[in-house]
Order: C-alpha cells, then sequence, then structure tokens
C-alpha cells in the first residue's frame, strides 16, 4: 500500500494550499456526526414512521439499518487515516475513477447534508407554531397545497443566519455549540424514556406490524439512511483535528456516533408507542408530544419534548451545515467548482465563501415551506446510500487484504440495496415523479457550477 498512499498525499494535499483551524478532539467529532444524524424527525416524522412499519417493524428496522452500516463506518474509518481529505467521497473515487465519476459522486453526498438545512429552517418555524399558533398567520403564498406563513419564514431566516454567523466565526466555537445542544438533548431523552416506561403499557404496542413483518421492516428501512446520515459526516472535519489527534479514534468516533444515533431513534419509537396506543397517532402532527401528553395526562410533557426538539433541530441543523460547507469548500479547492468557494478567513480559519453559498442556499429552500419536509426524506436517503456505494466501492478497488476486502463488500452490497430501493419502482416506496424531480435539479446545478468554473 505504500505506493498507493504516495499518491493520495499528492491528491489530497495540493500546492500552495490555505489549511483550515485544527482543534478538534475525539468528543467534537462524536458531537459534531451526532448532531448531523439526529435532528427532529423522531417529534415531526414520528407518524409516518409508525404508519410505515408500526412500532416493532420500525424498531427493527432502524436496528437493522444500523448494523447494516457497520461496515459502511469502518470503510469511511480506513479511508479517513489513509486519505484525511474534506472532499472524503469525492476524494475517495478519485484514486480509481475518472474526475467525472469523482465530482457527481460528491456532489450527491453534498446534497444529503444541504438539504437537511432547509429542512431544519422550516421544522423550527413548524415546533414554534406549535407552542404559538399565531405563527400560522400572514400567509404569503402556498406550495404544493402548503401555505407558507410570514412569521414562520422570518423565524427561519434568523436561525440559518446565527447558525452561519456561528460557523463563520470558528469550528471551535460550532463544536462548542454542538456538544451543549448534544448534551441537552440526550439527558432529556433519558427522562422521557423513565417517563415512558413508568406510565406507559405494553398493550399500547399492539399490533407491533402495520402491514406483515416484512414490508413493514423494508419501508422503515429505505428512509434509514437519511437519518443516520451524519456518521459519515467526520471525514469532511479530518483536516481540523488537533495536531495530537490519534488516526484510529476517527474509526472510534464513527463508531459511536452511529451507535448511540441508531439507539437514539429506536428508543424514541419505543417511548412514543410504550405511552400512548400508536395507531391512535397516525396522521397526527407531533405524534411524540401528542403520545406523551395522553400518557400522563398533563400539558408540562409537551412543553419538555418541545425544548427536547429545539436543542435536536439546533445541532442537526448546525451538524449538517458545517458538513456542507466542508464539502463545498474541498471542491472549490480542488477547482471542481469555482475556487473562489475554497477559500479560507486568515482570521477565523473557516471556509468562509462556502458558509456564505450553503446560507444562500438554504434560504433559497426555506421558501419551499412544509412541502420539503417528507419528500426531502426520500432523496436525502438515495444520495446518502449512493455516496456509501461510491466510497466502498473505491477502498474495494485499492485494498488488497482479503478480510477488509471481505468487510469492504459487505460494505457495497449493503448501500447497493439500499440505493436500488430508492430508485427502481419493484419496490415499495421508490421515488415519485416529483422526487425525480428534484434530484434532476440538483444534478443540473452541478453541472452549471462544474462549467462555471
Amino acid at each position: 500500500m505504500a505506493r498507493t498512499e504516495k499518491l493520495y498525499r499528492i491528491v489530497a494535499h495540493p500546492a500552495a494550499m490555505t489549511t483550515l483551524a485544527r482543534k478538534l478532539r475525539l468528543v467534537d467529532y462524536f458531537a459534531l456526526a451526532f448532531g448531523t444524524m439526529v435532528g427532529v424527525g423522531w417529534l415531526v416524522l414520528m407518524d409516518d414512521w409508525l404508519g410505515r412499519g408500526g412500532p416493532l417493524g420500525s424498531i427493527l428496522g432502524f436496528a437493522l439499518g444500523g448494523v447494516l452500516l457497520l461496515p459502511v463506518g469502518y470503510v469511511y474509518g480506513q479511508w479517513v487515516q489513509r486519505l484525511p481529505d474534506a472532499a472524503s467521497e469525492a476524494a475517495y473515487t478519485a484514486q480509481v475513477f475518472p474526475p467525472l465519476v469523482s465530482y457527481f459522486t460528491g456532489w450527491m453526498m453534498l446534497l444529503a447534508y444541504f438539504i437537511v438545512c432547509p429542512w431544519e429552517a422550516v421544522a423550527v418555524g413548524k415546533i414554534a407554531a406549535y407552542i404559538l399558533p399565531s405563527l400560522n398567520s400572514l400567509p404569503l403564498y402556498s406550495v404544493a397545497g402548503q401555505p407558507v406563513f410570514l412569521p414562520r419564514l422570518i423565524l427561519g431566516i434568523a436561525l440559518t443566519l446565527f447558525l452561519a454567523t456561528l460557523n463563520y466565526r470558528g469550528i471551535r466555537v460550532s463544536a462548542n455549540f454542538q456538544k451543549i445542544a448534544t448534551s441537552a438533548l440526550l439527558l432529556i431523552f433519558v427522562l422521557l424514556a423513565g417517563f415512558s416506561g413508568a406510565r406507559g403499557a405494553a398493550a399500547n404496542f399492539h399490533p407491533v406490524f402495520h402491514a406483515t413483518p416484512f414490508v413493514s421492516i423494508l419501508l422503515t428501512l429505505q428512509i434509514v439512511p437519511y437519518f443516520l446520515t451524519g456518521f459519515e459526516s467526520i471525514p469532511k472535519y479530518a483536516e481540523e483535528a488537533q495536531p495530537d489527534f490519534r488516526e484510529k479514534s476517527y474509526t472510534k468516533a464513527i463508531g459511536l456516533a452511529l451507535g448511540v444515533g441508531v439507539f437514539f431513534y429506536a428508543g424514541s419509537i419505543a417511548a412514543v408507542a410504550y405511552i400512548a396506543p400508536w395507531e391512535s397517532l397516525l396522521g397526527r402532527r407531533f405524534a411524540t408530544a401528542i403520545a406523551f401528553e395522553q400518557g400522563i395526562g398533563a400539558r408540562w410533557p409537551v412543553e419538555l419534548i418541545l425544548f427536547m426538539a429545539f436543542f435536536g433541530l439546533l445541532q442537526c441543523f448546525n451538524g449538517n451545515f458545517a458538513a456542507s460547507t466542508r464539502l463545498l469548500f474541498a471542491y472549490g479547492r480542488r477547482r471542481s467548482i469555482h475556487t473562489g468557494f475554497g477559500t479560507v478567513h486568515q482570521v477565523f480559519q473557516t471556509p468562509s465563501v462556502a458558509i456564505v453559498g450553503i446560507t444562500v442556499g438554504t434560504l433559497a429552500g426555506l421558501f419551499l415551506g412544509d412541502a420539503l419536509l417528507v419528500p426531502v426524506t426520500e432523496v436525502g436517503s438515495m444520495a446518502s446510500a449512493l455516496g456509501w456505494f461510491a466510497a466502498c466501492l473505491s477502498f474495494w478497488i485499492v485494498e488488497r487484504r482479503m478480510s477488509m476486502r471481505i468487510v469492504t463488500g459487505v460494505g457495497i452490497a449493503v448501500s447497493l440495496l439500499l440505493f436500488l430501493m430508492k430508485v427502481l419502482p419493484a419496490f415499495p416506496g421508490h421515488f415519485s415523479h416529483a422526487e425525480w424531480i428534484a434530484f434532476g435539479i440538483w444534478a443540473a446545478l452541478g453541472v452549471i457550477l462544474r462549467v462555471w468554473r
């Protein structure tokens, strides 16, 4: 591998490169990855999850998804040790595939992160309106039959600008903010799980599947890539590790983020279905909050859940925002798109122009309103699976040890299956016309930016 590793260094570190600040530790990597993975889906989309699989089908879908993704996480841990480049999937595939394949692989992975940013910007208004119904006033226009309200739009814009400023000021500021939000989220999760265990009943779980066991698990498994996207964000910050950071700690951070993320999602589903009859929650907005209000018979659990959701939203928004900016920055630095995106701020050592670019894109997506929520889940799942497949396939080609090739082969099979489940009509829950259109628009934007450079 010595000859290959030499090639890695040449490709990953072109001459005259400005560097980002090196300030991240293991706990920072975990917080950034876990935060990228866990937002407010457990509150906003719980009725959709239960409608797909029922309580046991959904839990098994997330658990199975986590187990299947372990080989993918292992491959990323190996790649980042050999090639610590913020371009991640684009850099990995560049070792074995033509530039165009490398470019669009990274471009699809950027979609998986970036698309979450307007999602969270929309979700903050949706959550706030549950507490303050007056925010559902002054409708400006409608998208796919969903009105866009001025107060909620202003709230989303304010949050986007706040997080943009936070990231502009430095990765240390962003990571500290991420740790606070993650700690608060996990603490409240433990409290709510305890309340569910004390006040719930096993009878609320029945029926345990919404359809047949196979279909219930499959329909949930299809969205797992979107909600578990984040463990592979760690390589995007590989160039920002403290000088004494141990390379093997990347793999440890990836495994920890993936494991805790799966446990959080499965535990959330179990807590909701245990404290209230889950079938009564289908089609209900904020099913998680409604379940605890019904089960405990008081309003205060709703306030606690919404407080928890606020921290989840902040950490997910911030994590995906930071990962998106690193990928966009790496593209500019590699001259795949306009080199201006590869600019590093002289004082804060942050990818300042890339941060501005993601901010503008997020604000544009925010104007689509609530119609953005569920379709985004589907497109993001496909983009994540495609990026994982390309990273695993690239590693299988460069790796010669049989034991690692076997593990990588499992990662290839899993990610390819997750990708095919979204694009082949033979699978239930495949892409709709609207989702193909959204995917096509993103691909066209990639073509435009590549030509514009």
